[in-house]
């Protein structure tokens, strides 16, 4: 099975599909946020810092870093941003910027192996790109989208990233180190998205061996109660052979929709993490080991 290893200094994740689904916190992103927007062009990173504790208390086993501002240094604020998570959490991060000099900003300080999102299949993005990656001994997301757009039929997008990994290889990129985004589109747009998407997996698994990602959210756009389709769809896709997505960890029942999908798909052994996240703490002064056999031997027979 294909592991895609990430690291920070002190921490290793593996994405697999024998893994457990990894979350990875979307929330340091300015996108549509004003305030942080503002923030961060200042130079403020209280809100990056607050982010990314919450997201890591959440449940999310890696973070997402944009810092995508118009007008701002974005460079100079990637190169900064990254040290100062990387100093209050251990969990490894992924650099994503449009920007090829916020990426190797943000690389050169990070400490551990990153993932870079992202390449898409456009020639001029790959030859900017994937240097970059090897360069850093970085793991990269690919988009399956190129120069045309992105197609509607899941085959051509399978095409797309088969390009993705073949081109990588020229550059002694494996495909261990790639995770590609099949591109999830919105379902109250395109119908057959969630089977297309799924029909898609499995061929980037048993065909082209390469783990998987998305944003998850995008199939809801659009829709009410988004949070509800984005939660049921998590599991669906981890048991189709997704083995990330760039999630909010902070939307309710998100985290734990996850976690019960890595018990029904195999990928928590004995049940052993959602046991030690969902028991209830014991009674103060209550005999643990007694509770446990109350079970059988508290039934009271009938009286004959």
């Amino acid at each position: 099975m294909t592991q895609t290893i990430i690291a920070s200094a002190t921490k290793e994740l593996a994405i697999g599909f024998d893994q457990p689904f990894v979350m990875i916190g979307e929330r340091i992103n300015p996108t549509g946020r004003k305030l942080f927007s503002k923030e961060l062009k200042e130079r403020n990173y209280w809100r990056v810092k607050k982010e990314a504790l919450a997201q890591v208390e959440a449940g999310a086993q890696m973070l997402d870093v944009n810092v995508g501002v118009p007008l701002a240094d974005e460079p100079a604020i990637m190169g900064e941003v990254i040290p100062l998570i990387q100093s209050i959490t251990d969990v490894p991060l992924c650099i994503d910027s449009s920007i090829i000099e916020a990426l190797e900003a943000g690389l050169s300080v990070y400490k551990g192996r990153a993932l870079v999102n992202s390449t898409t299949a456009e020639e001029e993005v790959m030859e900017r790109v994937l240097p970059l990656v090897k360069k850093y001994d970085a793991c990269v997301v690919a988009i399956s989208n190129d120069d045309t757009g992105i197609s509607e039929d899941p085959d051509v997008r399978f095409e797309v990233a088969k390009r993705i990994v073949n081109r990588a290889s020229d550059y002694g990129i494996k495909p261990d180190a790639i995770v590609v985004d099949p591109l999830v589109m919105p379902i109250g747009a395109v119908g057959s998205a969630g089977t297309d998407v799924f029909k898609l997996l499995g061929r980037l698994k048993n065909e082209l061996k390469v783990n998987t990602t998305c944003g998850a959210s995008n199939v809801s756009f659009g829709l009410p109660n988004r949070h509800a389709i984005n939660n049921a769809f998590l599991p669906m896709l981890a048991a189709a052979g997704m083995t990330s997505a760039i999630v909010n960890p902070l939307h309710e029942g998100l985290v734990q929709s996850v976690r019960a999908g890595d018990v029904l798909n195999g990928n928590d052994t004995n049940c052993k993490n959602w046991i030690k996240v969902n028991r209830a703490p014991a009674a103060e002064g209550a005999d643990s080991n007694r509770g446990g056999r109350g079970g059988r031997r508290g039934r009271r027979r009938k009286a004959s």
